[in-house]
């Protein structure tokens, strides 16, 4: 099934092109008192949730998806989750290039197993989580603002210490992210962290519908240039790995993302452009740069 949230806080099934209005279905959600426990609710009380949406969507009158404000599917993430030069040809296009790099972040990782081995996870701020249909707002535009295309995990039951033979257990779906990233000297959690520097969307597309998310194809394109292309079995730490390691440093909640790393080929965007990002099984959104 494929969730979305649009315009006002409304839910929605995508079919092709087009929604059904489920939002009658919060409803359902139970009723909270302080202190409200960590996650997203609507995430956390999904399975109880997906038979009550489709009896809704059944009986729902059905709107163009183009004529909806696309927000993020996750309303109240605790946490995004970073995974840091996670392709191997990413680690290479980074090499001695200063506009990347800046001289201050280093690609190299001898000694270890994988870069995130040395460099390990890092977080992004919650409040920088939007949709497609929000856009990007450049927030140091005098400075190199990079585009970088990523499958992004959304977790459903939380937990700490996660096994690898359970991680998929964990997973509510999947969606299309965008780590935003200015390049300079400050760390990944400043760089990466600003409102909007974490697109999410254009919905959820629940794990019962992806059988292998390590080997999805996905395309950026800016305009009429293809910019980022490649496969997620190119992942040097595979999704499974990226919970088993997150949830050895971070408790997991409903609604937490985990983006799983970006390919060769990121590139500057400005105001005015826009980005076509597309991943196999899960759909496609246009993002605006403001």
């Amino acid at each position: 099934m494929k969730i979305c949230r649009f315009d006002d806080n409304r839910i929605g099934v995508v079919e092709g092109d087009q929604v059904r209005d489920v939002t009658e279905v919060l409803d359902s959600l139970p009723q909270l008192k302080w202190p409200f426990p960590t996650g997203d609710q609507f995430i956390a009380n999904l399975p109880k949730l997906l038979p009550l949406i489709e009896k809704a969507a059944a009986g729902a009158l059905a709107k163009p998806l183009s004529s909806l404000k696309l927000l993020s599917p996750v309303a109240n993430p605790s946490k995004v989750i970073g995974a840091p030069l996670n392709y191997h040809d990413h680690i290479e296009e980074s090499k001695n290039n200063l506009d990347i790099t800046h001289g201050v972040h280093g690609t190299a990782y001898e000694g270890f197993d994988t870069p995130i081995d040395k460099y390990g996870l890092f977080l992004k701020g919650a409040t920088g989580v939007v949709g497609a249909g929000e856009g990007v707002t450049l927030h140091w535009p005098e400075r190199r603002n990079d585009h970088e295309l990523e499958l992004a995990v959304i977790i459903g039951e939380g937990g700490k210490n996660i096994s690898r033979d359970d991680a998929f257990k964990h997973i509510a779906g999947y969606a299309i992210g965008l780590d935003m990233t200015v390049r300079g000297p400050e760390d990944r959690s400043m760089r990466k962290a600003a409102d909007t520097y974490s697109v999410l969307g254009p919905y959820l597309v629940t794990a019962d519908e992806i059988d292998d998310p390590d080997n999805l194809d996905f395309e950026i394109r800016v305009g009429n240039e293809s910019r980022q292309k490649s496969n997620t079995k190119m992942l040097i730490c595979d999704v499974a790995d990226l919970i088993v390691r997150a949830s050895k440093i971070y408790r997991l909640f409903p609604g937490d993302i985990i983006m799983t790393g970006t390919p060769q080929g990121v590139n500057e965007v400005k105001a005015g452009n826009v980005m076509h990002c597309w991943i196999e099984k899960i759909g496609e959104m246009d993002v605006e740069v403001r």
